[in-house]
């Protein structure tokens, strides 16, 4: 282990002037997040944003009498300033004004309080997993997360946590998306269907796909798992590793000694330690820690 350790420490000082210039660039997402300024920064992202205490508050742009007034802190970083700390930035919206859910108050504060805030979304039916984002500590879609009626209850709103940030609530998804392309999410065969038509499956063999395919690819629970923070450049995630589960559990799928061999490493599916922060933030309510152990007893029983 100190050896691993000093050749990792040795690898990082040689290869630091190299990716200073592409990771100096963006942010990194914690729940306390510091902007990047050298790799040991990046790595570590001990520090916190700016405090909402120490930023100005931009308010409801139309006060009425019997407004419901509830107070959001946001985070914020601009790549157009990289040498910035991020800060939280504070709003006040009248509730009464606001829809339902996180995602209208981010909504109407970009639209009628602050243009420049940026996030991702689309849907808003909890399907395309665009807003995932992390709402008062919790890793959710903010399209599914309710707006707390009580308005002493100020809410924080941070990007997915531990992911590069590429604006404001817009998380650095690439690594996220190289690691699903690389288990080749689709079915493989090399035999044809009997009758030159579809691929049949009996009921009992299509019922075992369900709580595999409901996936979205939130990231909501790789982002929450400890042990995706420290290796996901070499683990896959529980996200990832619940969708390999899927094909690996499909009757129709004929490479699967194929999907077993990619995995059948120290490093992609064996860094999880059941910690299950999967299984409690997933917003689709699936759960990607028994889709691991199903893998794991299928590589100990092949």
């Amino acid at each position: 282990m100190a050896a691993l350790r000093t050749s990792t420490s040795r690898l990082l000082s040689s290869s630091l002037p190299t990716l200073r210039s592409s990771i100096a660039a963006r942010s990194y997402a914690t729940v306390e997040a510091t902007p990047i300024k050298k790799l040991g920064e990046a790595m570590s992202a001990t520090q916190p944003p700016v405090s909402e205490k120490q930023t100005s508050t931009i308010g409801e742009p139309s006060k009425s009498e019997n407004a419901k007034t509830k107070t959001f802190h946001v985070y914020r970083w601009s790549p157009d300033r990289p040498t910035e700390k991020p800060k939280m930035q504070s709003y006040t919206l009248d509730l009464n004004k606001t829809g339902p859910m996180m995602l209208d108050a981010l909504i109407r504060i970009k639209n009628e309080v602050d243009p420049t805030l940026t996030f991702r979304r689309s849907c808003r039916e909890g399907i395309c997993g665009s807003c995932a984002m992390n709402i008062d500590g919790v890793n959710t879609l903010a399209c599914l997360c309710r707006i707390p009626t009580d308005t002493k209850h100020e809410s924080r709103i941070y990007p997915l946590p531990h992911t590069y940030v590429v604006k404001d609530l817009v998380p650095d998804l690439t690594q996220f998306y190289k690691q699903y392309k690389s288990i080749k999410p689709y079915l493989q065969r090399s035999t044809k269907a009997e009758d030159g038509r579809e691929y049949r499956q009996s009921p009992s063999d299509r019922k075992k796909l369900d709580g595999l395919y409901e996936c979205i690819l939130c990231a909501c629970c790789s982002t929450s798992c400890p042990s995706y923070w420290w290796n996901s450049e070499q683990y896959l995630g529980p996200a990832v590793l619940l969708q390999s589960y899927r094909w690996l559990a499909d009757s129709r799928d004929e490479h699967k000694g194929e999907r077993k061999a990619m995995l059948d490493n120290n490093m992609s599916l064996y860094r999880c330690h059941t910690i299950l922060n999967c299984s409690r933030t997933c917003p689709k309510g699936l759960n990607p820690g028994k889709a691991i152990a199903e893998i794991k007893k299928a590589m100990a029983t092949a």
